[in-house]
């Protein structure tokens, strides 16, 4: 199963979440907040300069991986929050060793004599030893300086410390440090104004306004921050350039500035990572596969990123290295059931479809939760598309049966479900209906809502908008949070036929807030193609198939696919067609109507245009067995020898 990365900005806060198994080869140094030992309460800012500076100064340095503040904090959900001025040794030692640190380094400072005197002692917490401890001072007011000389005695390899203004510095960490986001937001905005070209508060800050919802603050800020980069280290205006173009949505520039910032801290496995995520959504196979390899040189047991891999490689076309790449998650994890189910994903992915089936059940054997059945449904779907029908009949039963010994009161809407995608339409209709009119009387009102939604949904395939609006009608009144999308979705398609432009203007008035457009986006395409507005529908799915994960919106490429062929472009169908879509643990996808069992026509013609005459015959055939009783109307099946 492949780990959904929610949108460009999850991933880029993903960048603070790691818990991995270090290289032995590698040291992952966490370097903790100092402790004061003055008797001036005032200096305690200080343990914090201290581990920043230090952590960041190592940052790029060969041979080391500096753990830094955000990733080490990543773990306070579940360790519990702990007090950030509290000395480090006390109060993070305990993340260190989740976030993977294989040393430990802790230190005290205080001043004396108009000087900062200040102690690093460096510590293997697997043995407990103390392995080096160096020492330093400088004048009072130049923490940054004694900070940075701890540094190159730990490597020779540290960088220059941002900024050596103590006013900025000060305000920096401080405003680290505080849970109030309005002191944060103050503190940062000093530190800005104290050292205009200090990187860091630019982008903490335009991560506070990102949670506020302020976007257009955040890439003012991050555009104000870019007109000091001639000043900043390189690595910085990386991170400042991957964030702005985050907020922008251009995936490009974020894959360019993940690059340049991996290259820049080659030890450092999360932007690797990072950087694989971002390649694969953009289809570049080669370098998300070599960026997971990357990662994995440096944290070779790390799972999640073994399954990332395992998937990459599939898309790459190179199925022996998903199997192996899996199989080895699978040795770390072997009571786990996801290695197996993405090791049917992959197969299945590449059309190795009675391979995928083994895996499924074998992971539907291992599964410590059986009732939900999933892996059946899986199963059952990749024999459906053998075209044995009555073999995929008898996995699906598995499926529901395990459904109902759960008592979900969902099992007959599945069950018709199944019908549709499996070619019996009027048998699956009749039971959609029954089960939406006797859910609609009792209790579970929602689940009727769900039920007229795909009613509408199968209506407007089978070329009856009349219906398909009185579906859904009936849907949105009794929709509840977790199907008033389904339903507002379905009572959108099912308007009257329109121009390109008219969907467009109702996609705008249906969707208008700037959340909404990932629904509004996919809202159009399925009304532009239900309308057979094919260039409209190819125009605005380029920009979806450019920006999406395969992994996480495997069908838009079948649906541009679609589109291209009904405006003459074959050649640039066919590699859209390539993969298959994963089925989903839950049953049926709602909106699978647009898709399946349409993948085999359009794999038919691409094939037949290419004078391929048995490929095209077999993958016509396959579509009429799961196109059953009552073939989809939106007009273009005839094609395959109806």
């Amino acid at each position: 199963m492949y780990c959904k990365a929610a949108a460009l900005a999850a991933c880029l806060v993903a960048l603070s979440c790691s818990r991995p198994t270090a290289t032995p080869g590698l040291e992952r140094i966490a370097i903790l907040r100092f402790e004061n030992l003055s008797l001036d309460p005032s200096l305690d800012w200080a343990g914090r300069a201290f581990s920043e500076i230090i952590t960041r100064e190592l940052m790029t340095a060969p041979g080391a991986y500096a753990i830094p503040f955000e990733r080490l904090h990543g773990s306070d959900a579940t360790f519990g929050n702990r007090p950030l001025a509290a000395p480090g040794i006390s109060a993070e030692r305990s993340l260190a060793l989740a976030a993977g640190a294989n040393r430990v380094a802790y230190g005290e400072y205080a001043i004396r004599s108009g000087r900062v005197e200040a102690r690093l002692t460096l510590e293997d917490p697997q043995s407990g030893k103390i392995t080096q401890v160096l020492t330093t001072s400088a004048a009072a007011g130049d923490i940054a300086g004694a900070a940075s000389e701890l540094a190159r005695q730990l490597s020779s390899g540290a960088a220059p410390y941002l900024t050596r203004n103590s006013a900025a510095l000060q305000a920096y960490v401080s405003g680290l440090e505080s849970l109030d986001p309005q002191e944060r937001t103050r503190r940062l905005e000093e530190a800005m104004v104290a050292d205009p070209a200090f990187a860091p508060p630019y982008y903490l800050l335009a991560e506070l306004l990102v949670q506020r919802r302020d976007r257009a603050g955040a890439l003012a800020l991050l555009d104000q921050a870019s007109a000091h980069g001639a000043a900043m280290p390189e690595f910085e205006r990386a991170r400042i350039a991957r964030d702005e173009a985050g907020l922008r949505g251009d995936t490009a520039a974020v894959q360019k500035a993940l690059a340049t910032s991996a290259r820049l801290a080659p030890n450092d496995p999360v932007l690797w990572r990072a950087l694989g995520q971002t390649a694969l959504s953009r289809h570049d196979y080669a370098q998300s596969v070599e960026a997971y390899r990357k990662s994995l040189a440096i944290e070779p047991d790390d799972v999640a990123t073994l399954n990332q891999l395992g998937y990459a490689a599939a898309y790459a076309g190179d199925l022996e290295t998903a199997i192996g790449t899996l199989e080895r998650y699978g040795a770390l994890r072997p009571t786990e059931v996801n290695p197996l189910d993405s090791l049917g994903d992959v197969n299945l992915l590449l059309g190795q479809l009675r391979a995928a089936e083994n895996f499924y059940l074998q992971a539907a054997k291992k599964n410590p939760a059986p009732q939900n059945g999933g892996e059946f449904f899986k199963a059952a779907v990749a024999r459906l598309m053998t075209g044995d029908i009555v073999g995929a009949d008898g996995l699906a039963q598995q499926f529901l049966n395990a459904r109902a010994a759960a008592k979900d009161p969902m099992v007959d809407f599945h069950k018709a479900q199944w019908a549709w995608i499996s070619g019996r339409r009027k048998d699956a209709y009749e039971r959609m209906a029954a089960f939406a009119r006797s859910a609609e009387s009792g209790p579970a009102r929602e689940l009727a809502s769900q039920a007229y939604s795909a009613l509408a949904l199968w209506s407007l395939a089978l070329g009856n908008r009349s219906e398909a609006a009185q579906m859904a009608q009936r849907a949105v009144p009794l929709a509840g949070p977790d199907t008033v999308a389904l339903a507002t979705v379905a009572g959108f398609l099912s308007q009257p036929s329109g121009s390109a432009a008219e969907w467009a203007a109702r996609a705008g008035r249906q969707f208008p807030e700037p959340a909404q457009k990932p629904v509004r986006d996919l809202a159009l395409v399925y009304a532009l193609l239900a309308d057979r507005q094919f260039p409209a529908a190819a125009q605005a799915l380029q920009p979806l198939n450019e920006a999406a994960s395969p992994a996480v919106e495997d069908t838009v490429p079948i649906l541009l696919a679609w589109a291209d062929l009904e405006t003459g472009k074959p050649k640039e169908a066919a590699p859209l067609l390539r993969f298959n879509p994963l089925p989903a643990l839950s049953g049926v996808k709602p909106f699978t109507v647009f898709y399946f069992p349409r993948l085999f026509y359009l794999r038919g013609r691409v094939a037949a245009l290419a004078g391929n005459t048995d490929q095209a015959r077999a993958q016509f055939q396959l579509f009429r067995q799961l196109s059953g009783d009552r073939p989809l109307q939106w007009g273009e099946e005839a094609s395959a020898g109806r």
